[in-house]
């Protein structure tokens, strides 16, 4: 009560910060005058002159904030004879301060992201501009970049099909447009490189995140992972799927619909063993089996055809949960994707092993400053906040809203919902009226078509096709009777537009075929009609058998359903109904942020280890106390010989001399008889100081042979690639603990706890191989070099016999490289045209 008479009084925190914002609109308002009689080309020279108020003469962003925001307006007036509304300018304020403005669909936010990228160039530092599509890059690149070029600045867009080179001098534009994708590859890529040169990124200084919720919350329980194969067989793929089909749900195995997972009863354990011919699944040796048939069991139970992927040219293709798109190029993980191959007899791909992985959450906080623009962000309010510190701004639309946002429609079965939909369809578009129809599923929009085409209505359908077609179909899906069946969030990005005479028969109209688990994107597809003050209106039809009633809608719906009474055929609408649905929703948005911020909490432990390991490995690249660093690693790995060989607190009659000589030739390639010294007189510190001044000796031999320069060369190279190699094995192995640390909540322990106390002792370890291999690949290197591999030394990552001598005791020569080889650096392409180029 106390909460609802101060928001009357003072209004809500969202209207106080509006009022505040209207005021740096006007101060924008009163320079239009000024700023619209300049020329073009001193309207271009504001530019020039912004960036040495900034960088030479004191002045914030800030202080420039009014007098840039006017220069952007009146170069959209110019470039497109379109003015940014004063809602733009609030929007544009809320971008630059770091926000997430929402702002409904039609209102310009593409327009918008003008205002904060023009003012963020001051900097020199770039502006990243993240989209959901490739196809929406490149337009608002071309389209929005007619603006920013005629400001004088330079635009980029980053494409897959890029080269390096390419996507270096994207990085060098003012402002960059790509996939969140894009972005993220290009920096777990940069990580990989064995040269500065090759990096395409330059830092991280600002982001603004397009249609913010699709990628920075639905798109954010999928991490980005690059991966190379491993060396598994594809036959027990085959050979687990078999005995899937012979367990019985409910006998031998339980699904939990809710948490997507499967799992074991006590009758299906020994059948398994006994199809397996094992004889107990959870012995230690067995854990891989276990995992694998868990993964054949979440595959054939949970898993559907056509609906989480398609069977396409003999291949298994994931179909996007949100968009549903196909999404080429991307496999499920941990064995998932080889589990549906075999279960759909398709050819199984070899499984792969992370090489590097980030989440999007822990990517996108790397930049300094981040802000996102969508239509609807409230109802995540609360995740934007907590996991990117990111608060959400609502920005009132230009012109009043007049979409009819009709009641829920709710019928006992499938079927009769289908039917209901159809009827509907053919009245509307008797009527002439625009229909825009969402399914959250391939398999429904393929019903719905063939339903259509009995009736002969003439419709597209829109499932996973090329960007540029949908954004044409979308566009044009607010004609005269045109249909238009698409899932939810295809064509994101494109504005409907209406066609002449269609405002006054109504608008467009949305049917919304099921409530999806989130009520952001339900409110999306309803967006979709009503844009800038224009005409339309949107109901959903429901049934019983929905996914999210089935599984979540709790008994109250059932019970409801059974008081107003329910007879084939006929629906029942009610606010109790919708009110209810929506509550149901909440649970399961509320399940959603559970799930994606349990991701977040173990990649955090990851983050911080990467966060080490990139930084060790720019630190080998820079070439900086190179030297210094080595011998700060040859004395902590010395140190640790002689304190486990002649251990303090002994004589030295108890000192493992033999053991020592043999460590010291398998470290350093020492071949020096300890016996010969007098160890009677000695103590442990001075037989450290002694092979300190031998190793010394040793290494400082090596440099003068070699020269400084191809010593530090093949240092940094032999350094990198222990590092890459120690690194991927520790990401397997925290891959294997991750899945088995829920076990130990059995046990009464925390699993994130034990995740991270473990995850620490396994990152302690790979650091201390880390530091023992690179000194002794450095200490047993005795590479050959001839005139020609000298001269291209500078420029070539070779090969330092990192793999080739592991285990054994004399030095290995390096082999050279030839142009058609592989290159090092784990590009995939041949050397002669990659870091040889």
């Amino acid at each position: 009560m106390i909460n609802q008479f101060l928001t009357k009084v003072f209004g809500t925190k969202n209207q106080r910060e509006l009022k505040r914002l209207s005021k740096t609109v006007n101060e924008i308002n009163e320079l239009e005058k000024s700023i619209s009689s300049l020329s073009d080309e001193a309207l271009k020279a504001k530019t020039e002159e912004f960036k040495k108020r900034v960088n030479e003469g004191g002045e914030t962003l800030d202080d420039l904030l009014p007098e840039a925001f006017a220069v952007a307006r009146e170069a959209g007036k110019r470039v497109f004879n379109m003015r940014h509304f004063d809602v733009q300018l609030i929007g544009g304020i809320a971008l630059y301060m770091g926000q997430i403005a929402e702002m409904k669909t039609g209102e310009g936010k593409t327009l918008v992201a003008t205002l904060p990228v023009y003012l963020n160039s001051f900097l020199g530092k770039g502006t990243h501009v993240v989209t959901v599509n490739d196809y929406l890059a490149r337009r608002d690149s071309e389209w929005m970049g007619k603006l920013y070029k005629f400001l004088g600045l330079k635009v980029g867009a980053l494409q897959h099909d890029m080269t390096d080179q390419k996507r270096y001098e994207a990085y060098r534009a003012d402002v960059i447009y790509g996939t969140n994708s894009e972005f993220g590859f290009d920096y777990l890529r940069d990580n990989m490189k064995y040269d500065f040169k090759h990096f395409v990124q330059n830092g991280h200084n600002f982001a603004i995140v397009d249609e913010v919720d699709s990628i920075l919350i639905d798109e954010a329980r999928t991490p980005l992972i690059i991966s190379g194969p491993a060396e598994d067989s594809t036959d027990k793929y085959y050979i687990i799927d078999k005995v899937i089909p012979r367990l019985k749900k409910g006998n031998d195995y339980e699904i939990d619909e809710k948490a997507r997972s499967v799992f074991l009863m006590e009758d299906g354990i020994p059948k398994v063993e006994g199809f397996l011919n094992i004889s107990n699944l959870y012995e230690p040796q067995n854990m891989d089996i276990l995992h694998h048939v868990n993964q054949a069991l979440r595959a054939h139970a949970l898993f559907k055809r056509d609906v989480d992927y398609v069977v396409k040219d003999g291949q298994v293709i994931i179909v996007d949960e949100f968009t549903g798109r196909l999404m080429f190029g991307r496999r499920y993980s941990d064995g998932l994707h080889q589990a549906l191959e075999a279960k759909e007899r398709v050819k199984i791909a070899s499984e792969n092993q992370t090489l590097a992985t980030i989440t999007l959450q822990n990517y996108f906080r790397l930049y300094e400053k981040l802000a996102g623009m969508t239509g609807t962000a409230d109802t995540e309010a609360k995740e934007f906040w907590e996991i990117y510190k990111l608060p959400v701004m609502v920005i009132p639309p230009n012109r009043q809203l007049r979409r009819d946002e009709l009641d829920d429609v709710i019928y006992g079965s499938l079927e009769e919902k289908f039917d209901e939909v159809v009827d509907e369809i053919k009245e509307l578009n008797a009527m002439g009226r625009p229909v825009l129809v969402g399914t959250i599923s391939i398999e429904n929009s393929e019903r719905l078509s063939k339903m259509l085409k009995k009736e002969m209505i003439p419709h597209h359908v829109l499932n996973a096709k090329h960007h540029e077609q949908e954004a044409e179909i979308v566009a044009q899906a607010g004609q005269e009777g045109s249909v238009t069946i698409a899932t939810n969030m295809a064509g994101r990005g494109t504005d409907i537009i209406l066609g002449e005479g269609v405002a006054k028969n109504g608008g467009l109209h949305i049917v919304g075929t099921e409530r999806h688990e989130a009520r952001r994107i339900d409110n999306q597809l309803r967006g979709r009609a009503g844009r800038q003050g224009d005409p339309g209106s949107s109901r959903f039809y429901l049934s019983l058998e929905d996914d999210l009633l089935r599984i979540f809608g709790s008994d109250r719906i059932k019970g409801m359903m059974s008081t107003f009474g329910m007879e084939k055929g006929q629906p029942i609408e009610h606010k109790w109904i919708t009110k209810a649905i929506e509550t149901a929703q909440k649970k399961v948005e509320a399940h959603n942020f559970d799930i994606r911020k349990h991701t977040l909490e173990y990649d955090d432990v990851m983050n911080k280890q990467r966060e080490v390991i990139y930084d060790q490995r720019k630190k080998v690249l820079s070439g900086e106390d190179i030297e210094d660093t080595v011998f700060e690693m040859i004395e902590e790995v010395l140190d640790d010989l002689v304190e486990n060989y002649c251990p303090k607190k002994t004589t030295y009659d108890r000192w493992d001399i033999t053991s020592l000589e043999q460590a010291l030739f398998s470290q350093f390639g020492l071949g020096i008889d300890l016996d010969k010294l007098p160890l009677d007189q000695m103590n442990p510190d001075s037989m450290f100081d002694l092979l300190h001044d031998k190793v010394k000796e040793a290494y400082k031999k090596k440099s003068e042979d070699l020269g400084q320069e191809m010593m530090n060369f093949h240092q940094r190279m032999i350094m990198l690639q222990v590092i890459d190699t120690r690194w991927k094995d520790h990401l397997l192995q925290m891959d294997h603990l991750k899945e088995g640390i829920g076990l130990r909540g059995y046990g009464q322990k925390d699993p994130l706890v034990e995740f991270k106390k473990e995850g620490y002792a396994t990152f302690e370890d790979m650091i201390w191989r880390i530091k023992q291999e690179s000194v002794r690949f450095i200490m047993v290197l005795q590479p050959v070099i001839d005139e020609e591999e000298r001269k291209s030394s500078a420029r070539q990552p070779m090969r330092s016999g990192l793999e080739s001598s592991r285990g054994k005791q004399k030095p290995k020569k390096v082999k050279k490289i030839g142009r058609n080889d592989p290159c090092p650096c784990g590009s995939g392409k041949k050397y002669k045209k990659c870091c040889g180029a």
